[in-house]
């Protein structure tokens, strides 16, 4: 979140002096097409008629959409200055992906360790270009505004740290460049757009990868050798997109009980909620429990279609069996990715496993009470995917 940038009076009619507003600051009007143009007219009408914004909540809400239409005028201006950055085609990427709340983070942030992977900074996808050496990273700009950004949400919102820390530096999640399209679950996220969620249901995010997959060339140009690690629990809903731009994707998908995993990511999307907005919290708080379950529950089973018919290609993992031996669990990922895990590679990843810095921010706690719905409601929304996956009996 950034409350730097004074919002308008009416978001709707701001569209001109948005894009002239990032134009300044970019220093370029490209803004690569217009595709991405529907969706944020939508979702700058529903900004004036779904939230109850908090002043504070106006000015925080419109410089996300500032700093989102900036990244994409950022890697559209990097993409002509760096001509033959997409010479490289993206083959066999590893993508980690499911319900949020089943270990995606810490999976990934793991996998990570290896530094032959290559991925997706928080600061890059704030501001794409290609990857510049790490030990030059505090040379940028960019580098410095994401941080700042980062700690700014996490003094407003302190809990969210423990729920879910985002470093600058560290890798992070594709939607965060996905949404430069502007047709992403992400904006339904910060605030009340039951309008813009509405539009966004029918959408194709078709455009979007396309544009995700040429971010990824130029961030990777100069290191096109590196396989890509990537994560997303969006992904989960877009299988037959992500395969589509990566035939030989190699995906893992996570799995945990949703009476335990989408309660979890409600709790976190409603610290931000008094910040953003003026009441309505405990009606939000139900309103949001309410779509998520069915958001994710219709993912999990579009995934399952599309899995079917990529055989091979899809790993399904327990969150359980990943707490309990993660070891265990690498070397069948990396089984089925076609890697060997080398001695370097595993002494780090034993370290990050014993050091737990997921914990190190405290630990997050919910109570499904608090969001209008049982633990057997939201199981029995989701059909046999509980049954399926074993994950009542694994949590117990």
């Amino acid at each position: 979140m950034d409350d730097s940038y004074n919002p308008p009076a009416r978001f709707a009619t701001a569209l001109d002096e948005l894009h002239e507003l990032v134009a300044r600051e970019v220093g370029s009007h490209d803004f690569g097409g217009t595709d991405y143009l529907p969706g944020l007219r939508v979702l700058l009408q529903s900004m004036d008629y779904d939230p109850r914004f908090s002043e504070r909540g106006r000015r925080y809400a419109w410089g996300t959409v500032v700093g989102v239409l900036k990244g994409r005028a950022q890697a559209i201006k990097s993409m002509a200055e760096n001509p033959g950055f997409d010479k490289h085609a993206i083959g066999n990427p590893v993508v980690i992906t499911g319900v949020p709340r089943t270990g995606t983070t810490a999976l990934h942030r793991l996998m990570a360790v290896d530094e032959r992977f290559q991925g997706l900074q928080t600061w890059l996808l704030d501001s794409p270009m290609p990857r510049p050496p790490q030990e030059r990273w505090a040379d940028y700009p960019g580098f410095h505004k994401t941080a700042a950004v980062l700690e700014a949400r996490y003094a407003a919102a302190p809990g969210k740290r423990a729920a879910h820390h985002m470093a600058a530096e560290e890798v992070d999640e594709c939607c965060l460049v996905l949404r430069q399209g502007f047709v992403s679950n992400l904006w339904s996220c910060g605030w009340s757009a039951a309008t813009y969620d509405a539009w966004w249901q029918s959408q194709s995010e078709a455009h979007c990868y396309a544009h995700f997959y040429r971010c990824m060339q130029l961030i990777g140009s100069t290191t096109p050798e590196k396989r890509w690690l990537l994560k997303n629990p969006g992904h989960i809903e877009n299988l037959d997109l992500l395969f589509a731009i990566f035939p030989g994707a190699k995906v893992i998908q996570t799995h945990r009980d949703p009476a335990f995993a989408v309660p979890s990511l409600c709790a976190l999307l409603i610290q931000l909620h008094p910040i953003m907005e003026d009441g309505r919290r405990q009606e939000r708080a139900h309103n949001m429990l309410a779509r998520e379950v069915a958001k994710w529950a219709n993912a999990v089973r579009k995934a399952q279609r599309v899995a079917q018919a990529h055989p091979g290609q899809v790993l399904d993992l327990v969150h359980g069996d990943f707490h309990s031996n993660p070891m265990q669990v690498l070397e069948r990922i990396y089984d089925f990715i076609g890697m060997d895990i080398t001695g370097e590679a595993r002494a780090g990843m034993e370290k990050r496993i014993e050091e737990k810095p997921e914990l190190q921010h405290g630990v997050h706690r919910y109570d499904v009470a608090d969001f209008g719905l049982t633990k057997e409601e939201i199981r029995e929304r989701f059909g046999d995917y509980v049954e399926r996956f074993n994950l009542v009996r694994e949590r117990t």
